[in-house]
Parts: structure tokens; sequence; C-alpha cells
């Protein structure tokens, strides 16, 4: 059954290329009074919220301060903002304001971690530029929402879901869709909210659908920040930033392809310097840049964190990247399954599985950046196979286990299951992004004994807002080749009960006491800036039982 989502455009947010007249020393830059008089509009990459807590939450935008002072430049006068926020969408009921300064220290990012809020409350905020004595331009007001009260009995929670979004790859409908959605209380996002690559090299089968800016591989601090601000002029993402607060980890585009603890795959020293300085670049600007509150303290913050939305679930956000070991080959079985290996680190282990064993709350969520499912890959056709293992980190020939996913490092996610088995978890569900494809999985505690044991939890995966997949990497029609290939990965892996490796969208995840439910909506064509988008498939897991099972129709 195909159930279709309307389709509507939300009003375009000005380009920052429309606004730039001349570039020069922030000292001969025109006044902000003068420049706005002239239509120059200061806030050119939206507003945004996230990671809402019962009393808290994370407010952002950026000011561009006069013309040329633009992203990564390095340009402009550092700049007074008041923010205010409010119960009404007309900023009247004021609850919370006050005055900031930003400067190219921070690219003229501000974030404010506001406090002393209600939980379970709709709020309204706004930015603005204070010029003089008078205001220099006001932004749009955006929508946000404080988590329930820790204690409180909650009958759902509802999220959008998305993954892996490539600028050249194609238009971001998916955003532009879950934008007009009324029924979402946050959207979480898995990783890859930006790529590194310089323009041509990760396209698919269409080729360059838009250009990179700049067009160069990403390294320096400017190149991260000005990559982070063409992402953000998007107007299908400013709009879905402006409706509801989101919940962001990175995997490993927003540093480089394949990162691990000492380098990454798409970072060579000889040419693009010490690894340790381009991953400070990128942590940096994504700081600067997305409405993310860091964990642990300044002189060890950690990305990876956990939210409460009530007595219903708490959701471990996770950083796969920073304190990983190094990828090795999936055919060196004893390196693989190495104890001295890891993917989360020392610390973020014992954090997770402490989290998880001793959660008062009905569900665990965990917010996964790459598959935990083991994955054993079949014979494929060559295209195929070349397509899937490229995807998915491993040899061309096919290997029976990945390298870059838990499946690389099979003794920490051995201490995660054994932690959730041995203490009779009940309600763990990773909800998980990178692969660029639809997959619902049983997670068995060892795959070879699946049919006697069972699950000991569940996954479910959110395919790609835009990046290439396997039809646009071996450049065949869509649902064609790829039928191939989901069937022999059912038949040779019985705990994997769906997998979709052709389509583009997001994902809506329901929870309520009763059972979670993971709708995985479909792009007609990401190429397409206004591209429709259906209901392509559901799976639900109900509440004390470790298994996927088909949804009939998507939750109202």
């Amino acid at each position: 059954m195909v159930v279709k989502q309307g389709v509507s455009r939300r009003g375009f947010l000005k380009s920052s290329s429309v606004a730039v007249a001349v570039a020069g020393a922030a000292t001969t830059l025109p006044a902000l009074a003068q420049a706005q008089a002239e239509g120059f509009e200061p806030f050119q990459h939206g507003v945004a919220s996230g990671d809402p807590t019962p009393e808290a939450v994370i407010l952002w935008t950026r000011v561009t301060p006069a013309p040329g002072a633009l992203p990564g430049s390095g340009l402009g006068p550092d700049t007074s903002v008041r923010w205010r926020v409010a119960t009404d969408p007309e900023l009247t009921a004021l609850v919370r304001s006050g005055t900031v300064s930003t400067s190219t220290d921070v690219d003229h990012t501000v974030k404010i971690d506001v406090d002393g809020l209600l939980p379970s409350t709709t709020y309204y905020y706004s930015f603005e530029v204070l010029d003089g004595e008078g205001s220099g331009g006001q932004s749009v007001v955006g929508t946000t929402r404080t988590a329930p009260a820790n204690d409180a009995d909650i009958d759902r929670v509802r999220f959008g879901v998305v993954s892996c979004s490539n600028w050249e790859s194609g238009y971001f409908g998916a955003y532009r869709h879950l934008s007009t959605r009324t029924d979402l209380d946050a959207i979480i996002h898995l990783g890859d909210y930006i790529y590194e690559y310089r323009t041509g090299e990760f396209a698919g089968k269409n080729g360059v659908v838009r250009q990179h800016d700049p067009v160069h591989e990403i390294v320096t601090l400017a190149d991260y920040r000005t990559r982070h601000g063409q992402y953000k002029s998007d107007p299908d993402l400013a709009s879905a930033h402006l409706r509801v607060p989101w919940i962001c980890t990175w995997d490993d585009h927003e540093s480089a392809n394949d990162a691990y603890d000492g380098g990454a795959q798409n970072h060579q020293p000889e040419t693009e310097g010490p690894w340790n300085v381009r991953k400070a670049n990128s942590v940096q600007a994504y700081y600067e840049w997305m409405p993310v509150r860091a964990a642990g303290t300044p002189q060890n913050r950690h990305l990876y964190r956990r939210l409460r939305f009530g007595n219903l679930l708490e959701l471990s956000m996770l950083d796969l990247r920073t304190y990983r070991t190094k990828q090795v080959s999936p055919t060196q079985g004893a390196e693989v399954d190495s104890p001295n290996r890891t993917i989360t680190g020392t610390d973020q282990m014992q954090w997770l599985t402490d989290g998880i064993v001793s959660s008062p709350t009905r569900w665990k969520i965990v917010g996964n950046p790459v598959m935990i499912t083991p994955v054993l890959l079949p014979p494929l056709e060559s295209e195929a196979s070349r397509a899937l293992t490229g995807l998915l980190g491993i040899p061309e020939a096919g290997v029976p286990y990945m390298a870059d996913p838990w499946d690389g490092y099979t003794a920490d996610r051995k201490k995660l299951l054994g932690a959730i088995a041995d203490n009779g978890v009940s309600n763990t569900v990773f909800i998980t992004g990178d692969i660029h494809s639809t997959w619902a999985c049983d997670i068995p505690l060892d795959a070879a004994r699946y049919f006697e044991t069972g699950g000991v939890a569940t996954e479910l995966v959110v395919t790609s807002v835009s990046s290439a997949n396997v039809d646009d990497l071996t450049r065949t029609p869509p649902h064609t080749l790829g039928r191939v290939a989901e069937a022999a990965l059912m038949t040779l892996n019985r705990h994997i009960k769906f997998v979709d490796l052709d389509s583009h969208g997001f994902g809506v995840f329901d929870v309520t006491p009763a059972g979670v439910q993971m709708d995985h909506w479909f792009l007609d064509a990401k190429e397409d800036p206004l591209t429709g988008v259906s209901w392509g498939a559901g799976f639900t897991v109900a509440d004390g039982a470790p298994r996927v099972e088909t949804a009939p129709l998507p939750v109202r």
C-alpha cells in the first residue's frame, strides 16, 4: 500500500550570494544600518534549536554583519545580538531574553543555552542585530519545545529521523517534507550532516546536481565553516530547523570519510597536514554551526550524551568516530575480534552500558551512527557487489563481515549486547544511519544461534536524505539490481527482516508505552527540488518483545 504525503514548498531564505556586493577588510565594511536600508539580510542561515531538556534548550543562528562577511571569510566586525524567548509567536509574552556578542572568533555564530524554562512547553524565539542605538535586522521566529519532566508519564513522543545529506547528490526534499509535519517533537540527525569531498567526488549516477562550496576538499577551519554555511543556506534544511528542536551527532563526513582516532581513509597527512589539526578544525566548526550541547567538562567535552523524555524513553546519542581504533580488513578475523580494538572507546562504552542497564524509562533508544546488526554478505552479481561493499566499507570481493560498522569491532558489540542480555534489559532499540539504505533487524547475541535464542535488541536503519546508494553507484534503474542484493542479504541473514538499497528519504519514529514504530518515507526523486514523498514501509517493536514486525499503515 502506498500513502502519499502532499507536496508543499516553504519560502526560500535569501541566498547568501544574493546579498554580497563587495568583499574587503572588516574595517572597510559599510555600517549595518546602511546595508539594511539597501535590503541587506543579516540572518542568511536561518535559526535553529536543539537538545531539549525539561528546563533548557539550545538556540542558534549565524549573523552576517555586513556584505562580504561570509562563513569562513574571517571578515566582519564584532556584533551585538539580542535574543528573545516567549510563549507566543508574536514574542509579547517574554520569558527569557538577553544580549550576546559574536565575532570572527566563532564565525559570527550565536549559540545560547537557555535555561529556566518549563517542561513540555512550546516556545517561540528570535534574534535581533543591534546596530548602534537601534535594530539592524531581526531573524524569523523559530519554534521549539522543551522535553517533559523526567518523572512525567508520557503517552507518545514522535521524532523525525534523518542521515546522510550530500549537497551535490540532490536536493533536501526529505527536510522539506519533515518541515510540513505538525506532529514531531524533535528531529534526530544520525550523522553526515555535511560532506567533506571535493566537487564531483561522490555525486552518483546523476552527477553533480549542485556544486559544493568550496569546490576543493575541505581541510582548514575556514573550509569547514564555509561548507557548513552552504548547507545552512538550503531553504528546506532551514525550514526543518525552524519548526522543531534537533538532536544531532556526527559520523565521519563531518570530518573525513572512515575517520578513526588517529586518521581517516580520506585524509592524506603528506598533503593535508596532521590529522589532529584537521579533526580539531572540523570539531570547532561543528560546535559553532550546530545546535548541540556538549557533554563532559570544558577541558574534556564530548558529543556522546543522553536526553530523557519523561518515563517513556532515554535517548543515548553516540560518537563512533572520535575514539575508535583504526579499521582493519574484515578478512583479518583475529583482528576484527580482538578485545584490544574498540569502536566506542573505554569511557563511552562504560557510559553506554551503565546507562542502558540502569535506565528507569520504558524504552532505551540508542542514536547509533553505524550499523550494529551482524551482516554476512552473500555472493552477488559483480556490479551489485562493488556498489554494496563500497557503501559498507569492505573489499570488493565480498567477505563475511563489514569493517567500518560494529561488524569490524565484534568485542565491543559482544560486550554491549552481553550487558543487555545478562541484565535482562528489555526495549533497547538502535536507530541508525550511515549506509544510505533502509533496514529492519533483530539483533542476536549470536547470529549463528538466532533461531534458537532470538534477538536481544532491535535495529531500525534510515536511508539517506540524498547521498548515493546502490542504484546511484551502479547507474541502474531503482529497484532492479538492488532487489537481487536485498533478497540475498535477507536469505543469508534471517535476523534481517527488511532491506531497501535504492530509496532516499527519512524516517518518522513513534514511541508509546505499548511499542515503537519506524515509518520510512521515500522520495520520488531526490534530484527534483519539488519531489513528492510516499510511505514505503513501516516496522514496529512491541513492549517486551525484541523483534521487528511489519506495520500495515503509517502512524497517524
